[in-house]
Order: structure tokens, then C-alpha cells, then sequence
């Protein structure tokens, strides 16, 4: 996969492209069907299949410039993430543009005129409730108006529902945050997960026999409650099974911020300073305070 970070450094070896337009936060499965389906329509016109993004949510910018009232979503992932899902789907090319001022205030034609200049698309591709243009002002109609201006089919793909409500990067933030991890793993296709570099701890979990990774949360990220939960880590492209803990070690009283502490099956080396992705795949219990550290290290191994 190609990755361009100006959509007008394309060159002109891409011909016939299907480009999926989107923020697409967390590559749920909503954003997987708009995704394959650029992937099928390029695959059909023995083309190119695109996305088209950013790098920084809009409203990154737009809650600074309107004095904050539209809050800044918390994150499901990371850039690095998304651009390996993308990947694994199938995408050829990447335009990954961070969205400034300047983008935030271009008009309707002029953002379609930008996507004809520079990609000249035979297909557009965007879910039901996607808009475009200063103030979103540009909707399917719209689009689709453009569409037969400029040259290319506008396809709408229809909203994915779940339980009767549409599945969206605010629901699956929500589910995340209350610690509905079977839920939000469902409408994320696969396991919610943290990428982050290993820093140094306590380093007390080496001291009882149970040496952890320590990551650090960031607070753009959304996260699941405190708690144990039963995960898989990748890193240097092997999969281990382990044991995560989001939380502030109540057992030893401390009083810093939350984290996650892994303790990593089957492994041994130092990760210190290395990245790891840590996937979560069901809570086992919640974050206890034990008497003793003997009662902690029993508990451990019975986990």
C-alpha cells in the first residue's frame, strides 16, 4: 500500500480509482463495508482502490476555533493501526492529508474539484451519513449531483446495524468505555486493541515471578474500565497470549495514572523501549487489593 500525505503529490500511474472517502476512527465494521466495496469497484475496472482521510480528527481543530463546544472524541485507534487494517483489506493507495483551517473552510465543489484534479475517480465511495464541505454542507444528493458533472459514480453504501442501532465510532467508544468488550469487539470486527512503547515500571512483577510490560495510556485514546483482562500481544510479528491490567496497583497503594501492565506467556527478553499491541479479548475480573503478596502471586497464577 502507497501512502501519500498531499493528495497533490499523486502521480499518474493511478488510473481507474475507487476511492473511499472517511475519517474511519477504529476500521469498524461499517467502515469495513465501505472499504471493500471500494476494493470490489477497482478490482471490477482492473483499477486502483483508495482512501481518502486525514491524519487529525476535525474536530481536533473545529472545538479550538468554536471555543471547545463540540469536545474532542477520544480515540478507538492510532494512525499506525488503521494503516494496517487498511492494508489487510486490500487498499492500494493511502491519502492520508491533515486537515487544517484551509480544508476546513473549502467549499463543496472545491473538494470535489480537488478529488477530480487529483485522482480523477470513477467511483467515489462513502457511507449514508457522509458530508463533505465547509460546514458539511455537501450530502449524498449532492454527491451524487457531482458525480455526473464531474465523471464519476457516486456509491452510497448503506449504515451497518446491530440490535437496531446503527454501528458508529460513538457507539463503539461508549461500549469501550462501560467495558462491554464482547460487544465492542463484535462491531469492530476483531479485538479492540492498544499499540504503545514498553516504559519502565516497578518493576515488581519481576520480583514475585510475573514480569510485566508497562504501557502508557494516552489520554486522546479511549480506553476499557479497570480491570484484568485476558489478551494477546504482538510483537516483532509473533502473537503471545498474556494477562493485562488496567489499573493503579491497589495492592501497593499507588496513586499514578492508569496503565497497562502485561504479563506476556511464554516469553522472555526486554521490550523496554519496544513496541508492543496489546489485543483484549474478555475481562476475567475486576482490579483487587490483596492482604499480603503471597494472596497476589496465588491470584496470578490462578489467572
Amino acid at each position: 500500500m502507497k501512502i501519500f500525505y498531499d493528495i497533490q503529490k499523486l502521480t499518474s500511474e493511478y488510473k481507474n480509482i475507487a476511492v473511499a472517502l472517511g475519517m474511519f476512527d477504529g476500521v469498524h465494521i461499517g467502515h469495513q463495508s465501505i472499504i471493500n466495496r471500494a476494493v470490489e469497484l477497482a478490482k471490477k475496472i482492473d483499477g486502483t482502490s483508495a482512501v481518502f482521510t486525514f491524519q487529525n480528527h476535525p474536530l481536533s481543530l473545529l472545538s479550538i476555533e468554536r471555543e471547545n463546544n463540540l469536545g474532542l472524541p477520544k480515540m478507538i485507534g492510532d494512525r499506525k493501526s488503521r494503516r494496517d487494517i487498511l492494508k489487510k483489506l486490500g487498499i492500494d493507495l493511502l491519502i492520508e492529508i491533515p486537515f487544517t483551517r484551509e480544508f476546513s473552510i473549502i467549499s463543496t465543489l472545491n473538494f470535489v474539484t480537488l478529488l477530480k484534479e487529483n485522482l480523477s475517480p470513477r467511483y467515489v465511495v462513502t457511507g449514508s451519513n457522509f458530508t463533505f464541505g465547509h460546514r458539511g454542507a455537501g450530502d449524498q444528493k449532492m454527491l451524487r449531483e457531482y458525480g455526473q458533472q464531474f465523471g464519476f459514480e457516486a456509491v452510497i453504501c448503506q449504515t451497518i446495524v446491530r440490535d437496531g442501532k446503527n454501528v458508529s465510532s460513538t457507539r463503539i467508544r461508549r461500549l469501550i468505555s462501560e467495558g462491554n468488550l464482547a460487544k465492542a469487539n463484535e462491531f469492530l470486527g476483531r479485538e479492540f486493541s492498544y499499540r504503545s512503547t514498553v516504559v519502565h515500571g516497578f518493576e515488581r512483577g519481576r520480583t514475585i515471578g510475573f514480569p510485566t510490560a508497562n504501557l502508557e495510556i494516552s489520554s486522546k485514546r479511549v480506553m476499557l474500565p479497570i480491570g484484568v483482562y485476558a489478551v494477546k500481544v504482538l510483537h516483532d510479528s509473533k502473537i503471545y497470549q498474556g494477562i493485562g491490567n488496567i489499573g493503579n496497583n491497589p495492592t501497593f497503594e499507588e496513586k499514578i495514572p492508569s496503565r497497562i501492565e502485561v504479563y506476556i506467556d511464554n516469553f522472555s527478553g526486554d521490550l523496554y523501549g519496544q513496541e508492543i499491541e496489546v489485543s483484549f479479548v474478555e475481562k476475567m475480573r475486576d482490579e483487587k487489593k490483596f492482604s499480603n503478596i503471597d494472596e497476589l502471586k496465588s491470584q496470578l497464577q490462578n489467572d
